[in-house]
């Protein structure tokens, strides 16, 4: 007795039949090509935010009157803390270029403070947007000594 089973294969087609896994239907544009998207300015500087406050060695953002201007908004019943405070970022179609005010924490080399923010800040806007970071500015505003008060942040107004 012979064996007259044979593995199971694709189902026969007639010549010309192709399946969804061979391509588009012939006059349908790829979907990739059906339409435009645009990044907003604000949605890549709340991603480069993120990016940047992930890194160690950073305290916080945003210069000197930004710092103390958000401080206060953020004391307001219902402040949140700005994601974007000290992030800017120019979008164009196919690029991005971001500027960042960072306070570094006391004992962390600024220097490689910065190379780690501008690969986080990179990967993050390329990897989610898509676009081409073309450059990444960090200005370093101050150092962050523990036990020093902050300028404009957690300081109590006295009345003497």
């Amino acid at each position: 007795m012979t064996d007259t089973t044979r593995p199971v294969t694709e189902r026969s087609r007639p010549a010309g039949e192709t399946t969804a896994q061979h391509g588009p239907k012939p006059g349908v544009h790829a979907p990739e090509i059906r339409g435009r998207t645009t990044i907003a300015d604000t949605v890549a500087e709340k991603i480069a935010g993120m990016a940047t406050r992930e890194v160690p060695g950073i305290h916080n953002l945003g210069s000197g009157m930004a710092r103390t201007i958000g401080g206060v908004r953020e004391r307001m019943p219902g402040g949140q803390p700005s994601v974007t405070r000290g992030v800017h970022v120019e979008v164009g179609e196919h690029e991005a270029a971001v500027d960042l005010d960072v306070i570094v924490d006391y004992g962390f080399p600024i220097t490689d403070v910065a190379a780690d923010v501008r690969t986080s800040v990179i990967a993050a806007v390329e990897g989610m947007t898509g676009l081409d970071v073309v450059e990444v500015n960090v200005a370093v505003d101050d150092i962050d000594i523990p036990g020093d008060e902050d300028e404009g942040e957690d300081t109590e107004h006295r009345v003497e």
